[in-house]
């Protein structure tokens, strides 16, 4: 029997373009404390962990454990290569639902940056294509980026706080035409942490907001293989991201015009751009109307990523999924201080993993 999953408990340490420091254990502890705090909750209430950590050991990660009451938790650990954030909250989200746990600890940890892959020129061609396609203009990317860095100067937990100027944008160096360099998410460290568990728990213990997972989707490229390909910007899975978001709003019942803030794979400016389209959000070629009529922030139909995106938080494979999922619950709660979008109810989360498997999910607030 199915069970829907909930939201109780979030904590995070800030995002930085530096290691984790000497003693990883010490950030890592620190962030776990958070989440029990957020949720009004002691280890024992914890019946798992479920953890990835980057260049971090499993010694060091059993050391923070034990320090806040959880060395004796069982401990499902993915090491660095084995799966990243997204994949890891899909897999706690799936337990709770199947009833094969009632609380779990999602940890991720990213001990130093790690350069992006090496995507930067398909990703400028891919710009250059959409620009030949629908006549846009490579401010319109930029513009992103601007965006991005407004919202990271609310969010000090962001790695790329300083605002920057659409001139700044467009004058920084180029890494792949039109795309300059704070058009890129580049590589960050830092810890996230979310308290998972199913809609009994949440009643038994919780007593502040609840914030429950409406749908979550799922979607690899093996599985949209079949499509044609030729049609969509292939190169960064377009139709990947199309089917994950299109499998999560059917499962769900609701519609992207419903959604009032999301937190997307923002690896660049114009992957931001695509996905404004791919979830449905905009019609194919509008995306550029999007970010003209500043559709994409405060003031517009929709806010996206106002933690920053990755783009302003850096990319962090282990917790970037899992700050994602903090910034949205912190929405929907109403908590998110300078950052809050008004009256939020529904939020959508987008993250691709590193196989190339997009994972989208929708949360409520109850």
């Amino acid at each position: 029997m199915q069970r829907c999953v909930n939201v109780i408990g979030v904590g995070m340490s800030p995002l930085r373009t530096t290691t984790l420091g000497p003693d990883p254990a010490v950030p890592v502890s620190g962030t776990i404390r958070q989440a029990l705090s957020d949720a009004s909750l002691s280890a024992s209430n914890i019946a798992t962990v479920y953890a990835v950590s980057c260049m971090m050991d499993g010694v060091t990660l059993q050391r923070a454990l034990q320090r806040v009451g959880l060395g004796q938790a069982p401990l499902c650990h993915f090491p660095e290569g084995g799966v990243d954030g997204s994949a890891l909250l899909a897999r706690a989200c799936q337990a709770i639902t199947l009833g094969q746990a009632e609380s779990i600890l999602v940890l991720g940890v990213q001990s130093a940056p790690v350069a992006p892959g090496p995507f930067f020129e398909q990703l400028g061609t891919t710009a250059r294509d959409y620009m030949v396609r629908y006549q846009a203009r490579p401010e319109t990317f930029a513009m992103i980026a601007v965006k991005a860095r407004q919202h990271a100067a609310l969010n000090p937990m962001a790695a790329f706080n300083r605002t920057l100027s659409l001139e700044q944008v467009l004058a920084a160096q180029s890494i792949a035409e039109p795309l300059t360099h704070p058009q890129f998410a580049w590589g960050s460290s830092g810890v996230s942490a979310v308290l998972l568990c199913s809609g009994e728990f949440a009643r038994r213990h919780c007593s502040g907001p609840r914030v429950r997972i409406a749908a979550q989707a799922c979607v690899s490229p093996q599985q949209v293989s079949g499509l044609d390909r030729v049609s969509s910007f292939a190169g960064v899975d377009y139709d990947v991201n199309v089917a994950a978001a299109r499998e999560l709003y059917e499962q769900a019942g609701r519609g992207p015009q419903e959604v009032a803030v999301c937190e997307l794979h923002d690896a660049s400016t114009v992957s931001e751009l695509l996905l404004y389209e791919a979830l449905g959000f905009c019609p194919e070629g509008c995306g550029e109307k999007m970010v003209e009529d500043g559709d994409n922030t405060a003031g517009g139909n929709l806010v996206v990523n106002p933690s920053g995106g990755l783009l302003a938080l850096g990319q962090a494979s282990a917790a970037s999924a899992l700050a994602q999922c903090i910034e949205l619950v912190q929405q929907l709660r109403g908590s998110a201080g300078r950052r809050q979008v008004a009256d939020a109810q529904l939020a959508l989360q987008h993250q691709t993993g590193a196989d190339g498997t997009v994972t989208t999910t929708l949360y409520q607030r109850d």
